[in-house]
């Protein structure tokens, strides 16, 4: 199974809630389920299962988590399928169930479960004959490259006041300003908020300057431990973080200034902890998606690196995916950003031009965090990967990602 999780904004750039989005099988290796085989397994929630294993906190620290169930997988036991707190799951279906009266009686008894429900992708040709559903939903989200938002917030708020719109497919920041500016909308999701800098601004904020000039000296091939530790002693939230981290590391170790934090770590670990937090002080000023994308990027290109065959340099795959973004943390083109972070050309060539190596785990990860199954199946069969490789991978990122959050 593969899975992925595609957040929703609210107008402040804060995320509200998650989508969890699944694929069971790999069509081009098992072209069958493309027919009638597309329904084994159905009567299972493929998302509600990854929550239980899981379990909710690790997958989203959000207040809601939106699981997609089918026609046939709504009548199956869903409370028994995940223990998570009902209020915190949203059900969300499409436009293959029907206003019938067995599936409007099952919505009917999951709301007084306590869950909520969501619709997506309803044709406006459906809106007049999806009304004995639509007054179930609690949420309902729209694709912005197809509907004029305008025009659906005006008739859902005059025929269903209560429920809550979500702008879907929001392609450009622009278009996320014009419809936090038009109202009615509580949702926003899009690849609007990771898209790359083309024109950024002037100058980099003096605090960041430090931050680079501490990037630039631990990326260097051997750097000196000690230059590093006095930097980091001029900050007072690195030096916390810093000694927090290594406390956890040595239960039984008095640590007795920032140089001896710094040579217990020693130098790899002092890079890649250095790497990884100054990437979320540089991120301050931006939606802390941003930070949790970047990091995410780097466990998940890294874990990824064997099946690349690139186990040899994971180092380098990490801070590939942790710098994947830097265009966007700096406000520069990524060509710019890369002239203030010294980086191996490698890297230079995947983060710039997708080229090399370490360019095709990129470009299979940001296929990934879209949910484009079919592109990401296609690379799969190529590079001979398994699912299990990639759903483990994506998992451990996730469990990794929770436990960095929570030393903080």
């Amino acid at each position: 199974m593969l899975v992925t999780l595609i957040p929703l904004f609210d107008e402040n750039l804060k995320v509200s809630a998650y989508s969890l989005f699944t694929q069971k099988h790999n069509f081009f290796l098992q072209p069958s389920f493309l027919g009638t085989g597309q329904n084994d397994g159905a009567s299972r929630v493929a998302g509600l299962e990854l929550m239980e294993t899981m379990g909710i906190e690790t997958l989203s620290s959000a207040d809601k988590v939106f699981v997609s169930i089918g026609n046939i997988s709504i009548f199956s036991d869903i409370a028994g399928q995940c223990d998570a707190p009902h209020n915190r799951v949203v059900l969300l279906i499409d436009n293959t169930i029907p206003p019938i009266e067995m599936y409007l009686n099952r919505l009917t008894e999951l709301k007084t479960q306590g869950y909520r429900l969501a619709i997506r992708n309803l044709p406006v040709t459906s809106y007049e004959s999806s009304a004995s559903i639509l007054k179930l939903m609690d949420y309902i989200l729209i694709d912005s490259q197809k509907v004029d938002i305008t025009k659906a917030r005006i008739y859902f708020n005059k025929l269903y006041p209560s429920l809550k719109l979500g702008a879907s497919n929001i392609q450009t920041m622009e278009a996320f300003e014009a419809l936090k500016a038009d109202g009615g909308c509580s949702l926003f999701e899009g690849s609007f908020f990771r898209l790359p800098i083309a024109k950024g601004a002037s100058e980099v904020a003096p605090l960041k300057v430090n931050y680079i000039e501490l990037m630039n000296l631990v990326n260097t091939e051997d750097f000196d431990l000690t230059k590093a530790a006095d930097i980091i002693s001029r900050d007072t939230a690195l030096a916390i973080l810093l000694l927090q981290m290594v406390n956890k590391m040595a239960f039984n170790s008095e640590i007795t200034s920032i140089r001896h934090a710094a040579a217990m770590l020693g130098q790899k670990e002092l890079r890649r902890w250095i790497n990884t937090a100054l990437v979320n002080e540089l991120c301050s000023d931006k939606p802390t998606e941003v930070t949790r994308l970047s990091l995410l990027r780097a466990k998940f290109a890294e874990n990824l690196a064997p099946a690349f065959e690139l186990a040899g340099k994971s180092s380098e795959v990490f801070l590939m995916g942790l710098f994947s973004i830097l265009d966007i943390i700096l406000n520069k083109p990524m060509e710019e950003a890369l002239q203030l972070i010294r980086v191996s050309r490698e890297i230079e060539n995947a983060l710039i031009y997708r080229q090399g190596p370490l360019g095709e785990i990129l470009d299979f990860i940001t296929q990934y965090e879209s949910a484009n199954w079919q592109e990401v199946s296609r690379q799969m069969v190529l590079k001979d990967i398994s699912m299990s490789t990639v759903y483990d991978a994506y998992a451990n990122s996730l469990r990794w990602y929770r436990e960095l959050v929570s030393v903080r």
